[in-house]
């Protein structure tokens, strides 16, 4: 039995890239990543979610929300978050 590749294995399940559903699968991961993140830079500042929801004027629950899946974000919020509440920086790349 030969083992297949997580690609293989996405190709087959979700379709190649190019396809709705894989392209749907890929915008998902890559919000769970960004949730992921802000998480471990949140937890570095040692900042609770409620403080850091204090500092940039949202709630516990919506930093909680982000941090398990970083789905509905918003730019603004995103630079809120990074620049204001973690003292970082957003750095942006699109590919073509």
């Amino acid at each position: 039995m030969k083992t297949k590749t997580w690609t293989e294995i996405k190709d087959s399940v979700y379709g190649e890239k190019g396809t709705e559903r894989r392209d749907d699968l890929e915008r998902d991961f890559e919000s769970f990543k960004i949730g992921l993140l802000l998480k471990k830079a949140r937890e570095e500042k040692r900042l609770t979610q409620q403080e850091l929801g204090n500092i940039v004027d949202k709630k516990r629950t919506y930093i909680s929300r982000i941090e398990n899946n970083g789905s509905n974000l918003t730019l603004k919020t995103l630079f809120d978050i990074v620049e204001k509440g973690l003292g970082g920086k957003v750095n942006i790349t699109i590919e073509m």
